[in-house]
């Protein structure tokens, strides 16, 4: 008997079969425990929708004030004006007053400035001032950025009845609004009631504040001098004492009073000197900065020129720094005037590698505590553990000039054996300066293009007067290396220091000949021995 294949129909039919089979076995597994499994998954489920509701109404939540922030935005990039270059000209001298910036689309300062000057443009329409704010494309345009005096940017110029004036203020909305307020009307705000003191609370959150009886006499016309020339504050007069509570809560009950409110954790500080306008302008420049600044692309002009030259340098990622904050401000307010305290992400290789490789550091991705006293030029390095006590022992050190100054130094080498000894920074003094025999040193860095050349012909002479027991053959990497003794700009630089006086190493020129070299050593030898030299060779 000869057996046939089942069909294709056979067995898409007991296929079906299986498969309906498995669903009501399903199905009855179920429906068996509905106590056990049903309210489990109905309370599972519950939860699970609650928890999908509360998210959909946070991102809803979120995504309604980015709209609102957005809407807010897209008006007052609205109200800057954009120039070209057939209007451009007609623009500024049409109006009596023009605040420019001019700006890339490429650049990223231009970006970061470019909403804080149309919010101010907003801030600025809403108060009545009387500017216009307008923004030029110098990439798109150079004909009208070359004739209004555009060379980088972001560039910001204000225009008085079509004559320029540089740009002095800071760059936040806040910052932009109080300098061109302050140059395009009265530079202190007068406030005689309560209701005005909460009102302009309101607007402003950093300002000078001033008490008098009176607005008049030589304390207020200092005041008012003060007012003209800073470029940064606000400043406010105020007669009443209720209204002036309103503004400087801890205000001193006397005649006359200065105070300076910021927004930050130290929000109010009190001037305890005279009424002189320079005296007022001094305690602002060294209070202005909050307890521990965060340098940004924008501050960073007005953070260096800060009058306060001693300054901590704090690296750390954003996250990290979250937990050093407090205390740091803890540490900066005893220190405060004295030391300035800055933030920088170490992330930003912008920011913080140029500091950062000062120190050999540039690869580091820990917390780094480092200072500067700029009004000496030198630099300091926290090598303990960041505690804040620590930091804070660092900043006193670095105020009382108790601190040793770093200098960059590689690992100590091993140089037995070798013809030409390696210098480290560690070393120059051991090996140099102490040194009892004459010392012929080759100053180089690994981008120099001459140096290869250069170090090569050392080599040689090395090799050369290898039997000389009066001198040593050296190197040093000044890239990676410093000494407070080696100043040394140009490279390679070749370094003769006379066994009897090291304090005066004598020049020798590196661009003669093999020969030319020997002969000038063997020169330098034998002056040594008849005890004189020369200053170069």
């Amino acid at each position: 008997m000869i057996l046939r294949k089942p069909t294709s129909r056979f067995i898409l039919l007991a296929f079906t079969l299986l498969l309906l089979f498995g669903f009501f076995a399903i199905v009855y597994s179920s429906e068996s425990n509905p106590v056990e499994n049903g309210d489990e998954d109905l309370e599972g489920l519950e939860e699970l929708l609650a928890l999908d509701e509360e998210e959909e109404n946070q991102q809803q939540d979120g995504a309604n004030l980015r709209t609102s922030e957005a809407k807010v935005l897209s008006k007052a990039q609205r109200i800057v004006l954009e120039l070209s270059n057939d209007k451009s000209e007609r623009v500024i001298e049409q109006n009596e007053y023009v605040l420019l910036l001019g700006y890339a689309p490429w650049c990223a300062r231009s970006a970061e400035l470019m909403p804080h000057f149309a919010e101010a443009a907003n801030s600025l329409r809403e108060l009545g001032s009387p500017i216009l704010m307008a923004k030029l494309d110098a990439d798109r345009y150079p004909k009208a950025a070359s004739a209004l005096q555009i060379k980088g940017f972001p560039t910001l110029i204000l225009f008085v009845n079509g004559t320029s004036q540089a740009y002095t203020g800071g760059f936040t909305a806040e910052e932009i609004v109080i300098w061109v307020q302050k140059k395009t009307g009265v530079p202190v705000i007068n406030i005689s009631s309560l209701n005005e003191a909460k009102e302009f609370l309101k607007k402003h959150h950093m300002f000078v504040v001033g008490r008098f009886e009176k607005f008049e006499g030589p304390a207020y016309e200092e005041f008012l001098k003060a007012a003209s020339d800073d470029n940064e504050f606000q400043f406010v007069g105020v007669s009443d004492i209720e209204a002036a509570k309103v503004l400087f809560p801890d205000i001193k009950p006397s005649s006359n009073f200065l105070g300076l409110v910021k927004d930050e954790e130290e929000r109010y500080s009190a001037y305890e000197g005279g009424f002189e306008r320079e005296k007022i302008l001094h305690f602002l420049e060294h209070n202005k900065f909050p307890l521990v600044t965060k340098l940004t692309e924008m501050n960073s002009i007005r953070v260096y020129s800060s009058p306060v030259k001693r300054q901590v340098l704090i690296f750390a990622d954003d996250e990290e720094f979250k937990d050093l904050l407090e205390p740091l401000q803890n540490v900066a307010k005893k220190l405060k005037s004295k030391v300035m305290f800055i933030s920088i992400d170490i992330a930003n290789e912008n920011l913080a590698k140029p500091f950062l490789s000062l120190f050999g550091l540039e690869e580091s991705n820990g917390i780094v505590v480092a200072a500067f006293d700029n009004g000496m030029s030198s630099k300091f390095l926290l090598e303990s553990d960041p505690t804040p006590s620590n930091i804070e022992e660092f900043g006193r050190g670095l105020h009382d000039g108790t601190l040793s100054p770093y200098f960059r130094s590689q690992p100590i080498p091993n140089n037995e054996g070798a013809s030409i000894q390696v210098v480290v920074g560690r070393t120059f003094d051991e090996l140099v300066l102490k040194n009892p025999k004459n010392v012929f040193l080759e100053v180089h860095t690994p981008w120099c293009i001459t140096c290869e050349a250069t170090s090569k012909n050392v080599e040689k002479l090395a090799k050369h007067f290898k039997d000389f027991d009066n001198i040593v053959f050296a190197r040093i990497d000044a890239s990676a290396n410093e000494h407070p003794k080696l100043q040394v700009d140009d490279y390679p630089t070749l370094l003769f220091y006379p066994a009897s006086d090291k304090s005066n190493p004598i020049k020798v020129s590196s661009k003669g000949s093999l020969k030319d070299l020997a002969k000038n050593i063997s020169k330098l030898l034998k002056s040594e021995e008849q005890g004189s030299g020369k200053d170069e060779l």
